[in-house]
């Protein structure tokens, strides 16, 4: 199977049980999952009101760029990484993105 959409169905699926777990917690927030297949775009969208406070927020950002998943954005506990790493992904095709060019080479993931 072509590596591209090998990830874009394994980043789909993580990304649907990130945002049915946050949909599942006490709050009034909905989870929304966003993919753009086209454009390499993966977004988790965290929206609602919850009393007199209104949220519009992406707390997890991801971009398929070549053959590479770029994490942009990463507010889990555990770490999007992680789950990419456990569903198959290896750390050589996962890229910190929110992490300093310069850092990246200390992660144990791909540089870019």
């Amino acid at each position: 199977m072509d590596t591209r959409l090998n990830y874009q169905d394994i980043i789909k699926k993580v990304l649907m049980e990130h945002a049915d777990y946050r949909a599942s917690l006490p709050d009034s927030y909905d989870s929304k999952v966003l993919f753009d297949d086209q454009r390499g775009h993966y977004l988790v969208l965290d929206i609602g009101w919850n009393d007199d406070q209104y949220l519009h927020a992406t707390p997890i950002h991801l971009d398929l760029i070549g053959d590479k998943i770029w994490i942009q954005y990463d507010d889990t506990e555990e770490g999007i990484a992680t789950d990419l790493l456990e569903a198959g992904i290896p750390a050589n095709d996962i890229v910190l993105g929110f992490r300093h060019p310069q850092v990246r080479q200390y992660t144990g993931f791909a540089v870019g």
